[in-house]
């Protein structure tokens, strides 16, 4: 017989609390599906037993609350459970990205002074490697599969199911994200219980998240993009079916959404080229989708009328970064019906929307003087839900964080209607012969190009110009086109000096794990090539 429903049983956790959040789904949507992944299914309150073992067994090895607990790994239903003990354990949190290179994970595992690394089957061997150098991590605990030298994640998840005694509150930091930079030192954006909860809460109540929705993870756990998504749909109930692929597959991964009848997914541009190029891809049943997000980087204008015309009116864009949220504005799915409008009424498709419930956004110069519309700026914010501060550097944190208003190091500027439009990185942003040029804004004319699969445009040096205007293409399959060609279709849309003076065509464009095209390799690459 089912244990009967106490009331006064949702009182155990703080109210601004993850643990609190597990806990009451695991009360109220005891049966409703938390996670799938793969044939693997686990309930809410499967997923509060698996979380409680998991923090008794952490326990057990001497964890205490406060200490950080890392994971490298790829998205798999273990990377749930250790978020789930952090949670109800009162541990802090740090996913780092599988991607990067040896050296640079051996800097952020010590930044983090992780006391616990979890890790998947593919990082084991690396891991082995760097145990001489991870100067604070005494325990290693292997996701997925057994790993010799490792305790195993599934041993952990045999301690007691019972609440542990932990006195979780809503101030304490829960969990960091490390930004997506690969120079310089690292930056940890920390966040509280609070923080984190409350960025869940207005995003679920904006877009009209309900426990029915089900939504399709194929963005990273490790990237505050991927997780804020993910767990906005844990906070009201709702399903999250987590993608077993190691590399993005778009036919599996339309082929999931039409089988879970899936009605959200968050992807990248990037995502969207593959999944338009899939052959026959009318033959897929996609009518449950209510929602695609992207962000992350920019959609081009022509690409999301080319996805709208595939999927319907169905999109909705989100933009922030890891130390805002990361939500800092939203454009809806009701601000893209306007694919058959006027062009002045299509023109709000290149924007990021307006800013979201909770977060003041304002648009200054070099003074920190607010702009007028139409002038570009840098843009800042001031919400309940950015960071804390990076981790252990309050230097950096000061920086950043100027009487309680976040810089983005963003440009832009908003029209008379609120939307934000990006210009682009502040160091993105290329002067050539004393004008500034936003590589974005000749993106988008690159990708109306016939030939172009995908572009990004940098400021490399010239002797005359200082910097002069460089697009790296790559080519649609089958198709072909000259550099001089690139440059009068530029130049027949744009003014003559925000036009490509040169035009580099490459098999593939680097990108993060997230899908952003890293222009900071191109550049290092185009120097080491000169």
């Amino acid at each position: 017989m089912a244990k009967k429903l106490l009331l006064k049983e949702l009182s155990r956790y703080p109210i601004g609390t993850y643990a609190d959040n597990v806990y009451r789904n695991a009360l109220l949507h005891p049966d409703q599906e938390a996670f799938i992944y793969g044939e693997k299914r686990v309930t809410f309150s499967r997923f509060n037993e698996r979380a409680n073992s998991l923090v008794h067994g952490l326990q057990s090895m001497g964890l205490k609350k406060g200490d950080v607990i890392g994971i490298l790994g790829w998205n798999c239903l273990e990377y749930t459970d250790v978020f789930g003990a952090a949670m109800k354990g009162g541990f802090i949190a740090s996913p780092f990205s599988p991607r990067i290179h040896p050296d640079e994970l051996e800097i952020l595992i010590n930044d983090s002074e992780a006391k616990a690394l979890f890790v998947g089957p593919e990082l084991a061997a690396e891991v082995d490697r760097l145990k001489p150098r991870l100067r604070t991590v005494a325990h290693y605990i292997a996701m997925e599969k057994q790993h010799e030298g490792m305790l195993f994640h599934d041993e952990l998840l045999t301690f007691s199911r019972e609440e542990p005694v932990v006195d979780v509150a809503e101030s304490d930091p829960f969990i960091i994200f490390y930004t997506s930079g690969t120079t310089g030192a690292p930056r940890g954006a920390v966040y509280s219980h609070f923080r984190k909860l409350e960025e869940a809460k207005n995003k679920a109540l904006q877009v009209g998240f309900k426990p029915h929705h089900k939504h399709i993870l194929i963005m990273p756990l490790f990237h505050i993009g991927g997780w804020s998504q993910s767990w906005a749909f844990f906070y009201v109930g709702a399903s999250n079916v987590i993608m077993p692929q190691r590399s993005f597959d778009a036919r599996i991964t339309l082929q999931a959404i039409q089988d879970e009848r899936a009605t959200d997914i968050h992807i990248v541009p990037t995502h969207l080229v593959s999944m338009l190029a899939v052959p026959n891809i009318e033959e897929f049943d996609l009518k449950c989708l209510e929602r695609i997000w992207y962000a992350a980087s920019p959609m081009p204008t022509d690409l999301l009328r080319r996805g709208i015309a595939r999927f319907g009116e169905v999109f909705a864009q989100g933009y922030g970064q890891s130390e805002s949220g990361p939500d800092i504005t939203i454009l809806g799915v009701e601000s893209h019906r306007v694919i058959d409008k006027s062009p002045e009424e299509q023109k709000v498709l290149s924007s990021c929307g307006q800013p979201c419930s909770g977060v003041h956004v304002r648009i200054v110069d070099q003074g920190n003087n607010d702009v007028e519309p139409g002038v570009i700026g840098e843009i800042v914010l001031k919400s309940k839900s950015i960071m804390l501060g990076y981790w252990k550097k309050p230097e950096e944190t000061a920086k950043a964080i100027v009487d309680g208003w976040l810089h983005t190091g963003d440009m832009g500027y908003y029209d008379a209607n609120g939307f934000i439009y990006i210009a682009d990185r502040k160091k993105d942003m290329i002067i050539t012969g004393g004008e500034n040029v936003y590589p974005r804004q000749v993106e988008e004319i690159l990708y109306r190009h016939p030939a172009v699969l995908e572009a990004a445009v940098i400021g490399v040096p010239d002797e005359r110009w200082v910097e002069r205007v460089h697009a790296v293409i790559t080519l649609r399959p089958e198709k072909k086109a000259t550099a001089e060609e690139i440059i009068g279709f530029c130049k027949a849309r744009l003014a003559g000096y925000k036009s490509p003076k040169s035009v580099e065509f490459v098999e593939s464009l680097p990108k993060n794990p997230q899908g952003k095209i890293l222009k900071n390799v191109l550049r290092e690459k185009w120097k080491a090539g000169r």
